[in-house]
């Protein structure tokens, strides 16, 4: 019979074993996963409740600060094991606006200190979080604010933006150059008095506005912002705090938060959505990334010798099928879409992420608002330990049924490949281009006019539906159209080339999936010749105003297409079972497309449209059945007064044609 001490001694062991962390684990998979556990921080005048997750620590210390850079702690304390890997500590009076870290003990060592991963609030540089009362930084009318309504998200014209390019050009007319508040201002005039920033944003008639990642990345040091500094912001730091370098303040956490939901205000006030690039795939760093301070190796994939996997070619890869990685990624976007009025969420090299999580991420947004977008790059950019029918790639898309990804098929087929120089597509010349463009036009689902062997990439359709296919001919990534026009045609005089790249916007707008457009697309956007500017300076990447007047035609015939596409919902029918009833193809030759869109399709105020792509150099005969209004030919919208054609028409080089019957 054991005797008291002997007992209480076993007792005291078995309590102890429920609150001690377990730090050995055969692996990962054998983590504790307080998947319902609430991990951000808890904020009351009273006290604030810290919580982490770090199964694998021994120790965990929360460091105090008066500030957000310099400076010893105020405060440290030890922090308190609970169950499942979870750490936390209360610590009471009014914590609000002190600046905070984690410090993690493995073996006996210490970890560098992290502001975690569920931080709201950072100071310079995102090294310290800041307990942050959130309700504080509201703009006045924040409770009643919200974006733009959607049926479908191919009823959503999307204008893909970097925050630092619109307004840093020294002749934008905008105060706030390379911020948040760079687009809230109104009433901006470039040279020769153009509208510039948000009013031109507007003025183009586009529904939503994708920028560029804009949460807190590496790469701009936010302490010499006089510097010349650039970067598209791919390499993530902290994933719930927007960039300190696009706010006036960098150093006081409350300000970036607030001039970011001002920004989105003031886009909801004009009619236009905000989307944010997210870039879950990777960190900027790795063996310091906050993930690996936190709980190192748990959210990242492996190769079988133990190297980090890099599907993302950015260095490592996150692993979204890890319950934890899983839990962070769906919460992530779900205070993004709360907290900050979010209309929508692009994802970075979204093949990376596994199925189930995307379709998880889908439901937990689409309950938050209805009208939100959520789309991404259905490829990766290595190979991946994740196999491929769990990949969130364009061919699984069928698997994801709320989701949208990008057609490379339509993008590469009007212009060439990306990765070729002197490749060139069916605006600029190409031949046997055609099943390509069509595949496109019908939003890339099953339709029994399209020849799929001859599709360039795809061959078989990948969507279920026309929305989900992103329809663009050009993006950050890459050259500009322009660019890319003038690089593979250089035999091409300037005025082909702009009645190339003209001809590839009017296909991308009088296509079934979402339209998408690169900011300044309609500027004749150049890059001079730079393939990849992620970091190259302003000089390269800014919207360059002074060619909105030099290019005043240009940017009309964009205005108008986007005009059009709006006003005809025969253009952007909801379901594939649509579009196989009322669109058909009609001529279809080397450098030539025509199709019709019958019975006033999607409630069109128009019976019948007829749609045809010349890309030839020559004017070309078309036989018309009957007669028809023509709403818009070369570079000419008769939007009243249309002139009745019958017969043989001409169709001019190089252009769209539109025609339609009442």
């Amino acid at each position: 019979m054991l005797t008291f001490s002997a007992r209480l001694l076993i007792l005291l062991t078995l309590l102890i074993s429920c609150t001690e962390p377990k730090n050995s684990y055969a692996g990962f998979d054998d983590y504790p996963t307080p998947t319902e556990q609430d991990l951000w921080l808890q904020y009351t005048p009273d006290h604030t409740e810290f919580r982490l997750w770090s199964p694998t620590a021994q120790n965990v210390r929360l460091n105090l600060y008066a500030q957000g850079d310099g400076g010893s702690p105020t405060a440290m304390h030890d922090m308190e094991p609970t169950e499942q890997g979870v750490w936390s500590k209360r610590v009471s009076g009014d914590l609000k606006g002190t600046y905070y870290t984690f410090q993690i003990q493995i073996d006996q060592q210490w970890l560098e200190e992290t502001p975690g991963i569920y931080a709201q609030a950072v100071g310079v540089n995102g090294e310290r979080a800041m307990v942050v009362d959130l309700p504080t930084t509201n703009p006045t009318g924040w409770n009643t604010d919200q974006g733009p309504t959607l049926a479908y998200p191919n009823e959503a014209i999307i204008y893909e933006l970097h925050v630092r390019d619109l307004s840093i050009h020294p002749e934008s007319g905008i105060i706030h150059k390379g911020k948040f508040l760079g687009l809230t201002e109104s009433g901006t005039k470039g040279p020769k008095e153009v509208v510039t920033g948000l009013d031109h944003i507007k003025e183009m008639g586009v529904t939503h506005v994708h920028l560029l990642p804009s949460f807190d990345h590496y790469s701009i040091n936010e302490t010499k912002l006089d510097s010349a500094q650039f970067n598209w912001g791919y390499d993530p730091k902290n994933y719930n705090v927007p960039e300190g370098s696009y706010a006036t303040d960098p150093y006081r956490a409350e300000v970036r938060i607030k001039e970011f939901k001002q920004m989105v205000k003031t886009l909801h006030e004009n009619g236009i959505g905000v989307i944010l690039d997210v870039v879950y795939n990777h960190t900027g760093v790795t063996e310091n990334s906050n993930f690996n301070l936190e709980v190192p190796g748990y959210y990242y994939r492996f190769r079988e010798d133990g190297s980090y996997s890099d599907a993302a070619a950015c260095g490592n890869e996150t692993a979204s099928d890890r319950a934890m990685m899983r839990k962070f990624m769906l919460e992530s976007v779900a205070y993004w879409a709360r907290e900050y009025h979010l209309d929508g969420f692009r994802f970075d090299l979204m093949g990376i992420h596994d199925i189930t999580t995307m379709n998880e991420i889908a439901s937990t947004l689409k309950a938050i608002n209805p009208n939100i977008l959520i789309y991404g790059e259905g490829w990766t950019a290595g190979d991946s330990p994740l196999p491929l029918d769990q990949r969130g790639i364009k061919v699984n898309i069928p698997k994801m049924p709320q989701i949208t990804a990008f057609s490379d098929d339509l993008r590469d087929g009007l212009k060439g490949s990306v990765f070729e120089d002197e490749s060139t597509g069916f605006v600029s010349g190409a031949q046997n281009t055609e099943a390509s463009i069509q595949f496109g036009v019908v939003g890339c689902i099953q339709h029994p006019e399209i020849d799929y062997k001859q599709v360039n990439y795809s061959k078989e359709p990948w969507t279920l539906e026309p929305w989900q296919s992103i329809n663009y001919v050009s993006c950050h990534d890459n050259h500009t159209l322009y660019d890319k026009l003038k690089i593979s045609r250089k035999d091409a005089s300037e005025a082909e080339i702009i009645a190339m790249d003209k001809l590839a916007m009017a296909i991308v707008m009088t296509s079934q999936g979402v339209a998408f457009l690169h900011a300044g697309g309609e500027l004749l956007r150049t890059k001079h010749g730079e393939h990849n500017s992620y970091n190259l300076p302003d000089s390269i990447n800014q919207l360059d105003w002074e060619k909105k007047w030099k290019h005043a035609d240009v940017v009309a015939y964009y205005k108008q297409l986007i005009a059009m596409r709006k006003a005809h919902p025969a253009f952007y029918m909801n379901s594939a079972e649509d579009v196989r009833k009322h669109l058909s193809f009609n001529q279809i030759a080397n450098g030539f497309i025509s199709f019709q869109l019958s019975d006033h399709a999607n409630g069109d105020s128009w019976e019948h449209i007829k749609v045809i792509y010349n890309a030839q150099k020559a004017s070309a005969s078309y036989p018309l059945n009957g007669e028809w209004s023509v709403y818009l030919e070369g570079d000419t919208f008769y939007d009243f007064d249309a002139r009745k054609v019958r017969g043989n028409i001409a169709v001019p080089p190089q252009s769209m044609m539109v025609l339609y019957q009442q």
